[in-house]
């Protein structure tokens, strides 16, 4: 189990003593942060990249053992430019999970949620998306451009879109306009084909449209962005401050959507939160990882004012949490109230999950056999 230890006193000497980082068989990579004074953080990194992540995380051991776990951004700032080649997702996957782990252990510290030591509360609950349904509470979704197959080809046929959007057409009769649907294209859409797909679904009024192309060229996302009136979302597979600058500049997507495993942590999703608020963006945060990722997600939703839902939301993570979460209620999940990231691993079923990743591999179009995005 976690440390149950108390808040010290701010004048207290604590020091770090020890990391520690778990792979689990889903690929989920976490790491903890030891103190002398029994007080213990946890975080999360990116999961394509488990082992090396995890490694990664290692090798902080010998800037960070022996020193104050207080001074987070300080931290972050010696990580991230201690490195002469900054940047990347491992990089800053790797500086992400120690961030939240060391900003959990500064919230235990002063026995409060991470948030109000940035500021907050700026909201009393979180909206969230997932599976809608009674059970689940839950008023929003997301789901792919649904037909008989991925669209993957680069001009796909009128056959296609109209399979597509009959298909959207009936869940949106389904769940009517009370119910908010995104559409995640997964960066996986060419773009004469995301094309096509963003004027035919118009008329059914889409929540969003995310990753409508790959995020490495701007200008073509933003060229699409200029022929919808729908927001088109992005931003998990970009990374640090740096990374959303020319998708703010360049009006690219409305939502941005950084993940806080590797785009920087607690500390640069809410600098990234403040560089779009410029621009009257709001933030969605990417989370297809475990329950650091929504707590710490959480955390951000809990000190900006430009929050608008948390993917994932819904989920429990009874598997590995000492106790659940506050319940999903009309939509909407209430801020964590306990200290740090305001949750409690289980080590012990933690154990249970440890062991090698699930590969990935690349996908293929079954009509020629040629690398298709997935």
């Amino acid at each position: 189990m976690s440390d149950n230890q108390g808040p010290i006193g701010p004048n207290e000497a604590i020091k770090v003593s020890k990391i520690e980082t778990f792979v689990l068989k889903n690929s989920w990579v976490f790491v903890k942060i030891s103190t002398d004074a029994g007080i213990t953080g946890w975080g999360e990194m990116l999961k394509d990249d488990a082992k090396a992540c995890a490694a990664g995380a290692l090798d902080v051991a010998d800037y960070l053992v022996g020193k104050d776990p207080r001074p987070v951004v300080h931290h972050w700032q010696a990580i991230h430019r201690g490195a002469f080649y900054r940047g990347g997702p491992i990089k800053t996957a790797i500086s992400s999970g120690i961030d939240m782990a060391l900003w959990d252990i500064t919230g235990k510290c002063f026995g409060v949620p991470v948030y109000k030591l940035l500021g907050g509360p700026t909201r009393d609950r979180v909206r969230v998306y997932g599976e809608v349904s009674e059970k689940t509470g839950v008023n929003a979704m997301k789901v792919g451009p649904q037909s008989s197959r991925k669209a993957f080809k680069y001009i796909e046929s009128p056959l296609f879109v109209d399979e597509v959007v009959d298909r959207f057409k009936a869940l949106r009769d389904k769940h009517g306009p009370g119910v908010d649907i995104g559409v995640d294209f997964h960066g996986a859409v060419q773009p004469p084909t995301a094309l096509q797909l963003i004027k035919a679904l118009e008329p059914y009024n889409p929540w969003f449209y995310e990753e409508v192309v790959q995020a490495l060229n701007v200008d073509v996302m933003a060229e699409i962005a200029a022929k919808t009136h729908i927001p088109l979302a992005t931003g998990e597979r970009i990374f640090t401050k740096w990374g959303f600058k020319e998708i703010l500049e360049k009006r690219a997507a409305t939502i941005l959507q950084p993940d806080i495993c590797y785009a920087g942590g607690i500390t640069e999703l809410r600098i990234i939160a403040g560089q779009a608020e410029a621009y009257y963006s709001p933030i969605a945060p990417h989370n297809p990882q475990g329950p650091c990722s929504l707590a710490a997600s959480l955390q951000i939703a809990g000190c900006i004012p430009n929050f608008l839902a948390q993917e994932r939301g819904d989920n429990e993570y009874m598997e590995l949490l000492a106790e659940p979460l506050p319940p999903v209620e009309n939509g909407y999940r209430p801020l964590p109230t306990g200290p740090g990231l305001g949750i409690t691993i289980d080590e012990n079923k933690l154990t249970d999950l440890i062991g090698d990743p699930k590969p990935y591999g690349p996908q293929f179009d079954p009509d020629d056999g040629s690398v298709v995005d997935w």
